[in-house]
């Protein structure tokens, strides 16, 4: 009985929650570009200001990461996510094109409701916040219960500061709550316009399936290709970085590292000299059993833990105290090769082939396995390496020459700064965009009449005998020889490729 008074409980706080937020985001929509600036970047400021303290939180709530890391993580989540997008324009006329007679207007979408991850869950608050409010939309969080005391007091901190500037802190809400029941409603209620679903499969396939239209994201499972050309030694260490940042919490590390046979050893050599720990068969197949549970999903212990702790829940004695990471060589992908999955944690799988080709086939493999749509890294000198592998590797995000970690979020690379990166349709996201304001506005288009009726059936084709001509400006003939010369050209194409 214990149980059902607090889904009901909870379920009854999302509607009123929904309801206040719906009349401070009615009222926030008439609110210019400075208003909507002075309330973000406040909020900005105090996730500044709270960084450290909520980084430390974030930790001892989940014990997931590094507090130093989720300190540089709430940073970017705030700041950096407000320098970027302050001068976007999301509110009156954001386009205007004279020639076609098309002004567009930027309309708030509503109330948005935002789904928590335990993994960053203060810089997502925070991120997420800030671009919702910029779009002139107010949101309600459903929070991860793993993570609910550092995520309550996120929002605190964004509330006081929306205060602080003289807006309305409804505009940023919290479940107090958290059930499944209470997610459930907040996701397919009525008054939601939109739901933001950053965290694992169950929970973007349940956003999916609320009614409501949502953005999802995937899990991250990118690999991260080391070509020839390459600086092997600045190659590895971008990658060793990204991989250990908050101990692989961030969905765009890498997870696992591909090259050429004729560089494996120097590969490996210099993975070792900067801290990786290769695992011997043994290790590999031990550890290999602890990194997935029985149902094929990842295991939530290895989260956010670092090489040692790993090393220690399945039983590594020989691990250095010095490894940063742990790597298994891997020669397969799919079930039975638990290394191929994603690994939010710190270990890679290693792979190699004959040719680049053939690494690149894997890297799709890898991706297709779990990952579509997500992150690659490339570290490459050869622009010809980057465009074959752009045309084939199914992902909305690929990086070079930095490390993923920072790449795919916007930190280290132009992308839009983001929490929430999503898959594209192949990943079954809705955008394959780093989800940013833009994603979070409707477009209202005011279109000035070009033509009368006339002139519009002036253009249709002749028919006779259900047989229409089309009509055309111009008139071109293509003789049976241009059309073997164009055939021979892309048959030449489709070799080269």
């Amino acid at each position: 009985m214990q149980l059902l008074d607090k889904d009901l409980l909870s379920m009854q706080e999302v509607r009123a929650l929904i309801a206040t937020s719906k009349k401070a985001q009615s009222e926030f929509a008439t609110k210019d570009h400075a208003y909507i600036d002075r309330i973000i970047k406040s909020i900005a400021n105090a996730g500044v200001r709270n960084a450290e303290r909520l980084g430390i939180m974030a930790t001892e709530d989940t014990g997931f990461g590094i507090p130093a890391d989720k300190t540089i993580k709430n940073v970017f989540g705030s700041r950096i996510t407000y320098e970027y997008i302050k001068d976007m324009k999301t509110t009156g006329v954001i386009e205007q094109d004279d020639k076609l007679g098309i002004t567009t207007l930027a309309v708030p979408m509503g109330v948005i409701a935002g789904i928590i991850p335990s993994t960053n869950p203060t810089s997502t608050t925070l991120n997420n916040a800030i671009i919702a409010l910029k779009g002139g939309n107010s949101i309600v969080f459903s929070p991860h219960p793993q993570a609910l005391r550092c995520i309550l007091e996120t929002v605190r901190v964004i509330r006081q500061a929306i205060a602080e500037a003289g807006g309305n802190p409804d505009l940023v809400s919290i479940i107090t709550i958290p059930t499944r029941q209470a997610t459930e409603v907040l996701m397919s209620h009525h008054d939601t316009a939109l739901v933001i679903a950053t965290g694992g499969s169950a929970m973007v396939r349940a956003a999916y399936s609320s009614g409501t239209p949502a953005i999802g994201v995937g899990p991250g499972n990118g690999p991260a290709y080391i070509d020839k050309s390459a600086d092997i030694p600045l190659a590895v260490k971008r990658i060793m970085d990204s991989k250990t940042f908050d101990n692989g919490t961030i969905c765009s590390s890498e997870q696992s590292v591909a090259c050429v046979c004729s560089i494996a050893a120097e590969v490996e050599a210099e993975m070792k000299r900067q801290g990786a720990y290769f695992l011997s068969d043994e290790e590999k197949d031990q550890l290999g059993k602890f990194i997935l549970r029985a149902n094929g999903t990842m295991n939530p212990e290895i989260v956010g833990k670092n090489a040692q702790v790993v090393a220690q829940l399945a039983n590594l004695p020989n691990v250095p105290a010095t490894a940063r990471v742990l790597v298994a060589r891997e020669d397969g992908v799919g079930r039975g090769h638990p290394y191929s999955n994603e690994k939010l944690s710190t270990i890679l799988a290693f792979y190699t082939a004959e040719t680049f080709e053939e690494v690149c086939d894997i890297c799709c493999d890898i991706l297709n396995y779990e990952g579509a749509g997500h992150t690659m890294s490339m570290h490459t000198k050869d622009l010809d390496k980057v465009n074959y592998f752009a045309k084939r590797a199914p992902v909305s995000r690929l990086v070079v020459n930095t490390p993923a970690t920072f790449g795919g979020i916007g930190a280290s690379t132009g992308l839009v700064p983001a929490m929430t990166l999503g898959c594209g349709a192949i990943g079954g996201s809705a955008t394959s965009d780093n989800v940013g304001p833009m994603n979070l506005i409707n477009k209202c288009r005011i279109a000035v009449g070009k033509k009368e009726i006339e002139e519009i059936r002036a253009s249709a084709p002749t028919c006779t005998d259900g047989i229409c001509e089309a009509s055309s400006t111009t008139s071109c003939s293509v003789s049976d020889v241009d059309v073997d010369e164009i055939v021979r050209k892309i048959l030449e194409k489709l070799k080269q490729a």
